[in-house]
């Protein structure tokens, strides 16, 4: 490797690495000062001039004019920094003892296995530069949207090239459920973590992070971008449903209509984001039993009992409401849960209930515990609650096999047969 290839492919990391300029001047005469000091001892009167933007690399040595005789007979001499004034006026004859010197010097004349070894040295400091620059960056960037094209798909994950052609990493788990790309597709997702890996940096996106949904909050509706509107708690199914608590520091601004927008047009951005996941937006607020009501939306509770020793709450609805209240899959008191911060259990209300009916807990020698658990769960507290449901119901709602549910019927119904 000469001093012009050594030069253009310098330039080539710079252009294909975005390394700045000052730093890659500062990596080159680093590392062609360690050459001549692995073979000299020192470099310090050596000057080195680069000028990468026009690929120029120009070393001079700078050696002191000493007499002759000195230099014949001194073992001080050393011929790197000295040099015999007859030696000198073969150069000028105008030089004269205690001058300096200064010659150019190509890199060739310190050997043929040097140089290769200097063009190594600096592959891989611009390397190792490149890859704490990536690491740095996208560490700073940990909870931002970034995009990319989808370049290789795997089992487990997806590579994703970003605009620089940094690898950037979306696993299937933190991939929506209905996500589905294709080699070229551009995607969006949130910078998760980064981490080293074998002095690699490995940066891992997610798309079913709850810090997804807030910044695209913030990218569809200004006045969270501008913190007028604060987002103060999330949870989400991701894909299926999500909710948000938000709430406004200025009186004047609804926080939910701003959020929702005019005939939702600013949320409909963010459901077609996150492949038609249901969001529902709510005021926040600092009392519990309120923000639970509005959490369990659209149920409407009769009462709630909280303990706050245990952060468990207590409601109770009317029958109808029940269902409301549990959601499809249970999702709604699940994310209401979540969103609270309270273990949430619903009954149904006593009053008006038939005198007839009896509580489950009283079936509890002949039903197991674990299944009067799930079926309480899902607001049945009493035997005829479960008959009015059905099998069907009973099977989407609870994770009870079929068997089992029928088998718990036959108990319940003999109840009342008697």
């Amino acid at each position: 490797m000469d001093q012009v290839n050594l030069i253009e492919s310098f330039a080539e990391f710079k252009d294909l690495k975005n390394i700045d300029r000052v730093t890659m001047m500062s990596i080159l005469e680093d590392v062609i000062r360690n050459m001549i000091t692995k073979k000299y001892g020192r470099s310090d009167n050596y000057d080195i001039i680069i000028n990468v933007d026009k690929g120029h690399l120009e070393l001079f040595r700078n050696r002191e004019i000493v007499d002759d005789e000195w230099a014949e007979d001194s073992f001080d001499y050393d011929e790197n920094f000295h040099i015999s004034l007859t030696e000198a006026h073969k150069i000028d004859a105008d030089f004269e003892i205690g001058d300096e010197v200064s010659e150019p010097v190509q890199l060739e004349s310190f050997g043929r296995r040097a140089v290769l070894a200097l063009g190594q040295n600096l592959r891989m400091r611009v390397n190792d530069l490149e890859k704490d620059a990536l690491y740095r960056k996208y560490k700073e960037r940990v909870g931002e949207i970034v995009s990319g094209e989808v370049y290789q798909i795997w089992k487990k994950e997806l590579l994703i090239m970003d605009d620089e052609g940094n690898e950037l990493l979306l696993p299937k788990s933190e991939m929506i459920p209905n996500d589905f790309y294709k080699k070229g597709d551009t995607l969006r997702a949130i910078v998760h973590g980064v981490e080293l890996k074998n002095n690699l940096p490995v940066i891992v996106l997610s798309r079913t992070a709850e810090k997804f949904l807030e910044r695209l909050f913030e990218q569809e509706v200004p006045e969270v971008f501008d913190g007028i509107i604060a987002i103060r708690k999330i949870a989400r199914i991701p894909g299926e449903r999500a909710k948000v608590a938000v709430e406004s520091y200025d009186d004047r601004i609804d926080p939910v209509g701003a959020c929702v927008g005019m005939k939702g047009s600013r949320i409909h951005g963010i459901v077609r984001e996150l492949r038609n996941e249901n969001i529902d937006v709510i005021n926040y607020t600092s009392n519990s039993s309120l923000f639970i009501q509005r959490a369990l939306n659209p149920a409407k509770i009769s009462s709630i009992r909280l303990h706050e020793d245990t952060h468990k709450a207590d409601v109770f609805l009317k029958a109808d409401q029940v269902s409301l209240a549990i959601g499809k899959g249970g999702q709604n008191i699940k994310l209401a849960s979540k969103l609270t911060g309270y273990e949430i259990d619903v009954f149904r209300e006593t009053d008006g209930i038939d005198a007839e009916d009896v509580a489950l807990d009283e079936f509890r020698d002949e039903i197991e515990d674990w299944i009067i658990d799930e079926l309480k769960a899902i607001g049945c507290d009493t035997a005829k609650s479960v008959l009015e449901l059905g099998a069907a119901d009973l099977v989407k709602r609870t994770d009870l096999e079929e068997e089992t549910i029928q088998e718990v019927l036959a108990v319940l119904r003999s109840e009342f047969e008697e």
